[in-house]
């Protein structure tokens, strides 16, 4: 004591030396770092110099050791211990070997002894785990949202409801999953939004994609327009236009719009339309090279048709005829004694369609007498393919057609019976089906004017 108050210090003994060597062994036991160690002398140079009580301490991150994972333990994307047996993860406080040691040795007890290769494939598995369900969630919305446009896209196909995807499409694919692959597999099918207004914006959505991807094609290329107006069974009179382009030395045809003529349906109604879209659109006129119409006064009028106010604005711009609609306007002009035999053929078909129970009978004879067919056709007069199908039907059935109706009494029999008029509907039924055979041929995205007038010629050759 004496000694201490001259020289204001303590001569360390053995005794003392060994007393701190103890404290060092219980701090060491007990937070798990040694302060003689590098790891403590590195983050103990680190610190800021004491300035007093008022002075902040700031906390410094604490860093992986790769020696870490002979304990089980690996670093996360933010620096904390993740023990990859447990799959538990510590604060960065915790990053100390004692702590990391005690986990190990007291809450995994019967994995004691494990070789280093044994931790290292536990972090592969952990890792290709959390890319996987990185992954997962990151697609998993992106693919729910493609399966929602494409089941909208054949929706809009079809012309279906928009209310069976919902209804119909969804609980059946959810029962196919369920049966041949699992219910876990299903449940991921859930999340695809199919409902109603939900579909109803898909196809708005796709619609408007394929319109401006059109429209861009169109404003710098050159096209020719095609137009027809018709009206519906509701008695609504729309306009129909398509539209032919070349597009990466292809040609293409597309429906360039349909919309409703609300008022009249004149020249300078349906020049409106179109001369409004091409304006919205900011496409100009003078890339329209060629306008086909059916020929109708509303279209080819010399000065309030549609034609005529196009070509005021283009002069450049020509009209052609559609040649599918001269040949049925041809077909129309054929001699009388053929005129007849299609009219007789129309009241024959007739008299047996037009009831249902003469219909079933007919059908039941067709079958006992083993015919290819057991029903006729009906004649549709819009329709350019049914004269020479439906004549065509009625020669390969005419024997059961003439038993049918001599068995009713009926005087159309004896038409039936008539070597001359059978002759007749022979012929008109194979021209009729060469008139057919041309227009099918004349259709087609690549067919130009050259390849349609070849065809006219060779198909009455």
């Amino acid at each position: 004591m004496d000694s201490w108050l001259k020289s204001g210090s303590i001569n360390k003994t053995p005794a003392t030396e060994s007393s701190c060597s103890n404290i060092e062994e219980s701090i060491t036991n007990e937070n798990g770092v040694n302060d003689n160690s590098p790891t403590s002398q590195g983050m103990s140079s680190t610190l800021p110099p004491n300035t007093g009580d008022s002075a902040p301490r700031t906390s410094k991150k604490r860093k992986y050791d790769e020696s870490y994972l002979e304990m089980g333990f690996i670093e996360t994307n933010d620096g904390q211990p993740q023990c990859v047996i447990c799959l538990k993860v510590f604060p960065n406080s915790s990053m100390y070997p004692g702590k990391l040691r005690r986990h190990y040795e007291k809450v995994h007890t019967d994995h004691n002894g494990k070789p280093l290769d044994f931790f290292k494939r536990k972090r592969s598995e952990l890792l290709a785990v959390k890319k996987k369900i990185k992954k997962h969630v990151l697609t998993d919305n992106e693919n729910a949202l493609k399966a929602s446009y494409m089941v909208s896209y054949r929706i809009a196909q079809k012309g279906e409801a928009h209310t069976i995807a919902e209804t119909l499409i969804k609980p059946c694919v959810i029962d196919i999953v369920t049966c041949m692959l699992d219910d876990k597999s299903a449940k991921h099918l859930s999340i695809i939004p199919l409902s109603n207004n939900t579909v109803a914006r898909r196809i708005k959505d796709l619609a408007s994609n394929v319109s401006e991807t059109l429209v861009s094609r169109i404003k710098y290329t050159k096209f020719a327009l095609q137009m027809d107006e018709s009206t519906d069974i509701a008695g609504l009179a729309v306009l129909l236009v398509f539209v032919r382009y070349v597009n990466i030395n292809s040609f293409e045809e597309d429906l360039l719009f349909c919309k409703p003529l609300l008022s009249n349906t004149t020249g300078v109604q349906i020049f409106g339309l179109l001369d409004d879209f091409l304006t919205e659109n900011q496409i100009p006129w003078t890339n329209c090279i060629d306008v086909c119409t059916d020929g109708a006064r509303a279209m080819t009028g010399a000065t309030a048709g549609a034609i005529a106010k196009i070509k005021e604005k283009s002069n450049e711009t020509t009209s052609s005829h559609c040649i599918l609609h001269r040949h049925a306007l041809a077909m129309k002009n054929i001699p009388l004694c053929l005129k007849n035999v299609l009219d007789e053929a129309i009241k024959i078909v007739n008299f047996i369609k037009s009831r249902p129970l003469k219909s079933r009978l007919f059908k039941i004879l067709c079958d006992d007498l083993g015919s290819i067919h057991n029903t006729l056709l009906f004649h549709t007069e819009i329709r350019w393919l049914s004269r020479g199908k439906v004549l065509t039907r009625l020669m390969e059935l005419r024997a059961e057609v003439s038993s049918f109706l001599m068995d009713h009494n009926v005087t159309l029999a004896e038409t039936m019976n008539d070597v001359t008029w059978l002759c007749r509907l022979s012929y008109l039924a194979d021209i009729f089906n060469k008139m057919n055979e041309l227009s099918l041929s004349l259709q087609g995205r690549t067919l130009t004017i050259f390849d349609a007038s070849s065809r006219s010629w060779n198909v009455f050759q």
